[in-house]
């Protein structure tokens, strides 16, 4: 079953594109004499971390390439404008290539690369570029995006986490929001770490307890790289139970002022840059919507308007030649204040005001020790408060009043040594500290299946420390095979419990184009902090866990081509269930009801669920001028709740079906396209009967989760000119998404006017225009 969200209505997308068009036109009429930029870099030793001395680095389709120094630097002047793919290669390491390096006019492109020691020892090596790393620690398959690839996605429109749904292991359930459903499991089991520190949630008007939103709130002009773990992932990552998200910011331009200005449909901004004297740079981003400036000048056919913001940015310092400190921080502010009207006209389950805060600010220390050892530590401060209260439309009875705070300071420490070309040794440490402040009312409404529930109130302060070390010992015992064993143990204050996680892998190099790995391990959850406020003998419950089994097989049928195949199988335990509602599963409220998590009393942990599923992914780099990747995911998502009846979850899709790809025919025209099939997904039913006599929606607890949603399938489509001027750069782009207009279904809802069941869908097709000006 599953109601829409309230958090942002999806007639908003399209209806500001009229004022703005006339900007797509005006530099058009210039044009550049053969304009170069420069490109320069850094290439560590994947393992160490240390410079690589003697690296070649080749620019593609040119005779232009440069040898790294001592530092591992490199610097290529005079190249002309265009895109490229630079190669770096060293007798004794895997060949390295980062496709969709854009070369500006009188401007420094920074590309750094890593390259890890050949796994073969043979005097015939089958010779590949080196589009796909391999990673002996983080043992099984991950994927990892560049900054262009990024940038150019289709159906995105800015926002990482809508580029991650387009891959296989992601559920897809709903065009309004960009929760990440991995593998079977649900918006609360991701992690997003920025720089290496753990951020709750990265979207604009956040789902408070989960990681989703309506709207990405990173800048993805600030990403230097993006790697998305689906499972199996190493134990220096704990308290996420499904995926991990590593986002890495760039650095600054260390050597002169850049500046760029963006105009979209999420809103207008701008990008500053430059260095800080000879020992560091600075990165900065500002930007704000416009929805509301538009709709206060125009009739655009809607009156919700909501009005968010963000800034964010990266400060580097060189503080010796090993040791760097970096500060990065983001935060942003959202507002949004439908009244009834505007809920009767969109079809909203309630209506009310959101005002909402959250920050992020850490400081990452970087140090090498010799040249065989590393660090990583960072101090994160996060802090989020949310004044938000929602009317049921139907009825005017107060649905949910949200004052909270929430505050956490975060300590993380990774310590890598490589102790001889067989043995490789990584150790971590964290704590961190949450300190959250609730006063929430939740108004006599009713459980799914019409039982009326009292009045209730939450005001409590309540803190919590969690802690945690980890190991991973990665060794060889022969060429081919790299074994990884690990564990980690984590204690939590709020149930007073050390919990143990191992975890293993296992990755045979059959030859340089085809790799096995195995994997298995346990990966455990706190409870947010928002469900153990609302009763206090929750606090005692156990930390919910998964175990993971994953195995899986890949090759390169070529040097830019992959094809993967994997299998995995999550055994979910002691997850919190509601003995009041013993059919539903309480974990998924958040994206079945309103959006948020309702008034719980006392919980049990008799929770289980169980997914497993198979994907089969093609993937191709841009080496010339295609680049795509196809998919096909088959998996089963089940659960067990109070009842111990088992059904399948509301995120079951079955099948996904996906395939996206682009043509670059030159540096200056791109094309690319997206499209999804996914089976439909769950949902109850409503009790006519009842439903008709009260005049309100109410389920059929007798078919819970026993009914389908049409199957989804969409097409986004993007097109993108670059024009290059003598000292600027300008990148027009026109986007639609859904374009052959498919009538996706979201929900249905009990309408109470007309007592009647109808239906809400899905976003239809949508223009989206962008433009980027980088001088």
């Amino acid at each position: 079953m599953r109601h829409r969200s309230i958090r942002i209505h999806s007639t908003i997308a399209g209806t500001v594109m009229k004022p703005l068009f006339s900007l797509l036109f005006v530099t058009l009429m210039l044009h550049a004499q053969s304009p170069v930029g420069s490109l320069e870099g850094k290439v560590l030793d994947a393992g160490t971390q240390a410079p690589l001395v003697g690296v070649n680095v080749l620019v593609g389709g040119t005779a232009l390439g440069a040898v790294t120094g001592p530092d591992g630097r490199y610097v290529i002047p005079a190249v002309p404008v265009g895109s490229y793919t630079l190669h770096f290669r060293l007798i004794g390491y895997a060949a390295a290539a980062e496709p969709d390096v854009i070369v500006r006019p009188k401007r420094l492109s920074v590309v750094n690369a890593e390259l890890a020691e050949s796994v073969l020892e043979s005097e015939q090596v089958t010779v590949t570029a080196g589009f796909f790393r391999r990673d002996d620690v983080q043992m099984m398959n991950a994927v990892g995006l560049s900054r262009e690839e990024i940038r150019r996605a289709p159906g995105s429109g800015g926002d990482v986490s809508r580029i991650i749904m387009g891959m296989p292991s992601v559920a897809k359930v709903n065009d309004q929001s960009n929760a990440l459903i991995v593998r079977g499991g649900s918006p609360l089991e991701n992690a997003f770490y920025i720089d290496g520190i753990e951020v709750p949630n990265i979207n604009h008007f956040p789902t408070q307890g989960a990681t989703g939103g309506p709207i990405g709130m990173v800048n993805v002009d600030l990403i230097d790289e993006v790697n998305f773990h689906t499972g199996g992932f190493a134990p220096a990552y704990g308290g996420r139970m499904s995926s991990i998200l590593d986002i890495r910011f760039r650095e600054g331009n260390r050597r002169e002022f850049d500046g760029q200005l963006d105009l979209n449909i999420a809103g207008f901004g701008g990008v500053a840059e430059g260095p800080l004297g000879d020992r560091g740079s600075y990165l900065l981003s500002v930007r704000r919507s416009y929805l509301d400036l538009v709709m206060s000048m125009f009739d655009v056919g809607t009156t919700v308007a909501p009005n968010y913001g963000d800034v964010q940015g990266k400060v580097v310092l060189d503080l010796s030649p090993s040791h760097t400190l970096s500060v990065v921080g983001l935060f942003g502010d959202d507002h949004n204040a439908p009244d009834l009207e505007a809920a009767r006209e969109n079809d909203m389950l309630a209506y009310g005001r959101q005002d909402i805060y959250q920050g992020a600010a850490g400081a990452v220390w970087r140090a090498l020790w010799g040249t065989d050892a590393y660090s990583v530590t960072t101090l994160g401060y996060l802090s989020s408060s949310f004044d938000e209260e929602f009317t049921e439309t139907s009825t005017g009875i107060l649905l949910m009043r949200n004052r909270s705070a929430e505050r956490t300071v975060s300590l993380r420490s990774t310590l890598h040594l490589t102790l001889s070309p067989a043995h490789a040794l990584e150790v971590g440490a964290e704590a961190k500290r949450m300190m959250n402040g609730y006063d929430n009312a939740y108004g006599a409404s009713g459980q799914a299946d019409g039982t009326p529930t009292a009045a209730a109130a939450v005001s409590s302060d309540i803190a919590a420390t969690a802690a945690g070390l980890s190991v991973n010992w990665s060794v060889k015992p022969f060429a081919p095979l790299t074994v990884t064993l690990g564990t980690r143990a984590d204690w939590f204050s709020a149930n007073d419990r050390v919990t143990v996680s191992p975890r293993a892998s296992l990755a045979l190099f059959i030859d340089e184009l085809t790799t096995f790995r195995v994997s298995s391990g346990i990966y455990r959850q706190n409870l947010p902090l928002l469900l153990l406020a609302q009763e206090p003998s929750n606090a005692s419950l156990p930390d919910p866990y998964a175990v993971h089994y994953i195995a899986g097989i890949d090759r390169l049928l070529t040097e830019d081509t992959k094809l993967t195949l994997e299998y995995y199988l999550k055994e979910y335990y002691d997850y919190p269930v509601d003995p009041a509602d013993p059919a539903l599963f309480l974990v998924d409220e958040v994206f079945y009801r309103y959006g948020f998590f309702l008034s719980h009393g006392p919980l049990s942990s008799a929770g289980r669920a169980r997914s497993q599923g198979v994907e089969l992914t093609l993937q191709k780099k841009l080496a010339s001028d295609l680049y795509g990747m196809a998919s096909v995911a088959l998996f089963r998502s089940e659960y067990r709740g109070a009842d111990g009846v088992r059904r399948d979850r509301v995120f079951d899709n079955r099948v996904i079906v996906s395939a996206e790809g682009g043509y670059k025919p030159n540096s200056e025209w791109e094309f690319s396209a997206r499209w999804i099939y996914a089976g439909g997904t769950p949902y109850t039913p409503f009790d006519m009967a009842r439903s008709q006599m009260l005049k309100r929606g109410v389920f059929d607890a007798a078919r819970i989760n026993d009914a389908r949603y049409p199957a989804y399938h969409s097409m986004n489509v993007r097109f993108d000119k670059r024009f290059h001027f003598e000292s600027s750069n300008l990148v027009l782009y026109l986007s639609a998404w859904n374009v052959y207009d498919r009538k996706n279904v979201a929900s249905y809802f009990w309408n109470e006017r007309e007592n009647e069941v109808q239906t809400i869908y899905q976003w239809n097709l949508l223009p989206i225009f962008g433009v980027e000006y980088e001088m």
